[in-house]
Formats: C-alpha cells, structure tokens, sequence
C-alpha cells in the first residue's frame, strides 16, 4: 500500500527562538520574561538557562544548509521579541538583522519562511507592566507584528499570529511551572486566556494591513478529542467534545465568541470583554495550525449533558519519553477534520514530534527507533485525512534540533537532529534519514 501525500504538499521543520537560538546576551538583546525566569534557582529542571543552547543565532547558515540536504521545504521559526527590542520603543538593529539574514539565507537554500510572530518569550519590561495580565500587551504584540512585516517586506509570505495561547497565559499563571510563574485566581486565568485570544485578533490585523499578500494563520493547541473507537455516535461525540473542551480559546477565536455553556459552567470566574473585542479575535484568517503531539479520549453519552464522557490513558496506554506525551496517533487524523469540520479551515500540523531517550552510538549514530514509529504512524493518519480530501496544507516536524525543553531544560530530546551542547556539532538521527526520505517520495514510508 502507498501513503501518498498532495501535490505541493509543505514538509517542513519548527524550532522557537528562546529554544534554540541562544546568544541571549549578544549584541544587544534585552531581556525576556522566560530568561527572567530561567535565572530563578530551581524553576528549571537542574537550572539550565539557554544562554547558549543550540547557539542558531551564531549557527543559522550550518542549520539552514543542513535542512537543504535533509531536503526540508519549509521552515518555522519564531521572532524574539525582546531581540528586536530590548527596551520599549527601542530598535535593536543587530536583533533585526539577524532575522532578515536568516529569511535571506532560507530563500537561497530553496527553503520557504513561515514566522511565528510570538512564541511565549515576552519582553520582560512589558511582563513588569502586566504582562498577559493586562490587554495593552495584546495591542503591543500587533504592533511588533506589523513593525516585522514590513521589515520582512514581501520575503515572508507566510504568517503564524501566536503560538499555544493557553502555555503563554493559563499555564504561566495558575501554578503549571511556566514563565512568569504566577499563580493567579481562576477568573484571572481567563482573563489572561482573554487577552492572549486577543493578541491574536490583533497580530491578525496588523499582518492583513503590513503584509497583504501573505496568508494568515495561529499555531494552536487546541486539544483534540478522538473516539475511543469509531463509530457514527462516537466520532459525533468527539466533534462535539473537542468544540467544547475548546472553549476558553480556539473555539472562541473560530466562531468569535465564548459558548453559552462556557459561560455557564465558569460562572463569576468568566473573563471579561467587550463585543468589539470578539470582533477582533474573530479577524478572518486563511488557515488554522494546529499542534499535536497526543489526544483525549471520548464516548457518546445520552445521560451527560453535554453528550459525550471524557477518558484519560489507561494506567499501560504507551507513551514516549515523556508520561504526557501519550501515543494517539488518530489525534492528528482528527485534528485535520474536526478543524475543517466544524470551522471551515484548512490546516498545517504546526507541530508535530515527540521526546526520545537519544543515545549516541559507538559509530555516532541515533538509532531513535521509537521516534521514527511515532512519526510513522501520525503521518499514515495524517495521509488518511488528505486521502479523504481534508484540506491539509503541510507538516511541521517538532523539532529541528534538540533544544531547551522550558521547565524540563535540557534534558528531553525533542530533535530530529543531535546537538552536542557543549561542542556545538549536529548529527541526524535516523528519525532525520526516515522523515529526509518520506519529503524524497512525497509519501509516508
């Protein structure tokens, strides 16, 4: 049987700047709120800070050559904010540079730029003044977007507004282990999910306004909810459940507002906001991206309320190197369908990839078997859903390079790709020769 993918279908890379860049201290960069709370000893597991990390900043030309000969079509990267300005309304023209030399060194490999205008690392001087606690930071992330479009010109014709609005906002206040490490009230949670809903709606605006010609998209989490085992009523069910499971974020930026039941169900805890800012998470975009890297389980339900009963992994259900990181593969099938299904849109996989325990091998080889069957089986169920038509754009594999894990530092390896920290030299593993030969036959081997 052959697993064909699409014509011009997009098989690409993502990496975020505070995960691989480093160069944190060079040449001007100010200061971000997960640097800020990198420094706080036992925030991070063994305190590793990314100073240096994967070192792209210095190293972006040997990456960019290197995903030429993996034959990589597309890369997603993220712009530091605090890179670009160290200080509010201060240009860092070294910060900027960077990134346009970066684009530059893309188009000349062959390789398509898709940038993620924010990525979770906020200028610290702007966590100081609220942060996501407050909707002036929302304003301020579309104006950075609109000042980067234009300095990108029409070299960039591809955009990500926001990535994860729940990690930059619920996870980093309620206690989780995420910059800044607040632990807010309930309704003040919402209000932080609000307002990162919010900062997507504007960067959507500033980018239709700064770069016309590009196409327009968030990169989110939406969690997807699959049958337990498909049948009519089930995958009903599972639609139904990933809409309202959703309902705090990525439902509300698709339909432009917040579900009755949502509402209902927080009570005095819901956020705050006006008709006019629906309208503004509502700006219409061209497509969703959507991360997926494990899935919900559900059934129908006659006697629940809402329809469906939720179920989490069995006690043996298989997972990767990391206990979150359960194996569903059918999560990125539903993913592409449900999105479509119940919203319209066409998709990329903005992220798709999974944590392994990488061992060098006497020859220096990576045998990450585990990897390459987890990439293996969500790519056949991603092929299913273009095999039925789904409107599936392309694929970012998660990660490029190992990187700094946020709170889990160094110590997973998410990478296709192995750094040496402490020597700087990649080597592909052989998840990087297996994903290589799936982009060579346009199909799922």
């Amino acid at each position: 049987m052959t697993y064909a993918m699409p014509e011009n279908f997009v098989w690409g890379a993502a990496t975020a700047s505070f995960q691989v860049e480093g160069g944190l201290e060079c040449d001007g960069a100010g200061e971000s709120n997960w640097l800020h709370f990198c420094r706080k000893p036992g925030r991070i597991k063994r305190d590793d800070i990314p100073l240096v990390g994967c070192d792209q900043y210095h190293r972006y030309r040997e990456d960019v050559a290197l995903m030429k000969r993996l034959g990589i079509k597309a890369y997603r990267f993220s712009l530091s904010w605090a890179r670009i300005f160290p200080r509010e309304g201060v240009v860092n023209e070294k910060g900027l540079a960077y990134y346009q030399s970066l684009v530059d060194a893309l188009l000349e490999a062959g390789i398509e730029p898709y940038v993620t205008i924010f990525h979770w690392d906020l200028p610290q001087y702007l966590e100081e003044k609220g942060g996501w606690r407050t909707k002036e930071t929302s304003k301020k992330l579309g104006d950075f977007a609109s000042f980067m479009a234009k300095a990108f010109g029409n070299k960039v014709k591809h955009y990500f507004t926001v990535n994860e609005i729940t990690m930059f906002t619920a996870a980093g206040h309620n206690g989780s282990g995420m910059a800044p490490g607040l632990k807010l009230p309930l309704q003040e949670i919402y209000q932080t999910i609000h307002h990162g809903n919010l900062a997507h709606g504007y960067v959507a605006q500033a980018l239709r306004g700064a770069a016309p010609h590009a196409e327009i998209g968030i990169a989110n989490n939406p969690g997807i909810t699959v049958p337990l085992y498909e049948t009519e009523e089930n995958i009903d069910a599972a639609r139904r459940a990933t809409r309202f499971n959703n309902a705090s974020c990525h439902t509300a930026i698709e339909e432009g507002r917040y579900l009755d039941e949502f509402l209902e169900k927080v009570g005095k805890d819901a956020p705050h906001f006006t008709d006019e800012e629906m309208k503004i998470i509502a700006t219409p975009t061209d497509f969703t991206g959507f991360n997926v890297y494990t899935g919900n389980y559900c059934t129908a339900d006659p006697e629940s309320p809402q329809g469906f009963k939720m179920f989490s992994g069995a006690a043996d259900h298989p997972y990767m190197d990391l206990t979150w990181l359960r194996f569903v593969p059918t999560a990125i099938y539903y993913g592409a369908k449900f999105i479509h299904e119940l919203w319209g849109k066409s998709t990329y996989v903005t992220e798709n990839g999974c944590s392994a325990a990488d061992v060098l091998s006497q020859t220096n080889e990576i045998y990450d078997s585990g990897r390459i069957e987890y990439l293996r089986n969500y790519l056949r169920n991603l092929q299913r859903a273009t095999a039925e038509k789904l409107p599936v754009k392309g694929y970012f594999q998660w990660s490029l390079l190992d990187n700094f894990e946020w709170a889990q530092g160094f110590t997973p390896r998410f990478g296709i790709v192995y750094v040496n920290y402490a020597t700087q030299q990649r080597i592909p593993k052989w998840s990087a020769k297996y994903y290589a030969q799936c982009i060579k036959n346009n199909s799922i081997l």
